[in-house]
């Protein structure tokens, strides 16, 4: 079964976020648009990549309305350390998760239970707590910010638009589709 429209579990996690630690759980995320990162693991190779590439795209997706929550395995406490050590992970100013008791990487279903770590997971979550886009990858392969971000405004769209979906590679501004007996064949 796919978690897509499927309602966030609950859930209680401490995050570090703006030089301090903070409490997040599924109320937090409610009326807003919220983006979970899974990533493996704090002092690695591709995540602080990936990271660094939302933080310099995260004015674009405050501007939308949207949180963004990296997450990983590691403590809060790890969280900090790492973001006082690494040049790339500095420049993150959302909220970085820790689920050291694996709960959100099992919810979401992400965990690699002999490892104790997650995969690289994305996912976009609506006001009202309903996943509407997941994409999950190999470890090795790392995500793409713009492409994220991309994605983020078509479910805004159709979500604010009912009976319209995006094409492939629609962007904003760009023509829709009304599903109909009329299209059928047609495209």
């Amino acid at each position: 079964m796919s978690l897509i429209n499927t309602t966030i579990k609950p859930f209680k996690a401490t995050a570090y976020h703006d030089g301090k630690f903070v409490d997040i759980s599924e109320a937090t995320l409610k009326g807003k648009w919220s983006v979970f990162v899974f990533y493996p693991a704090d002092f690695t190779f591709v995540c602080p990549t990936e990271l660094e590439d939302l933080a310099n795209n995260y004015v674009e997706f405050k501007k939308l309305g949207v949180e963004i929550y990296g997450v990983s395995t590691d403590t809060h406490f790890a969280h900090k350390a790492w973001h006082d050590t690494s040049d790339a992970i500095k420049k993150v100013q959302y909220p970085l998760v820790g689920d050291p008791t694996t709960t959100l990487a099992r919810n979401f279903e992400v965990l690699i239970e002999e490892e104790g770590l997650a995969l690289r997971g994305t996912f976009v979550i609506n006001p009202e707590g309903q996943i509407k886009i997941l994409e999950i990858h190999d470890n090795g392969i790392g995500r793409d910010a713009s492409e994220l971000l991309r994605k983020v405004k078509a479910a805004q769209y159709v979500a604010s638009h009912p009976g319209e979906v995006c094409p492939a590679k629609w962007t904003e501004g760009a023509e829709t589709l009304k599903p109909s007996l009329d299209l059928v064949g047609k495209i």
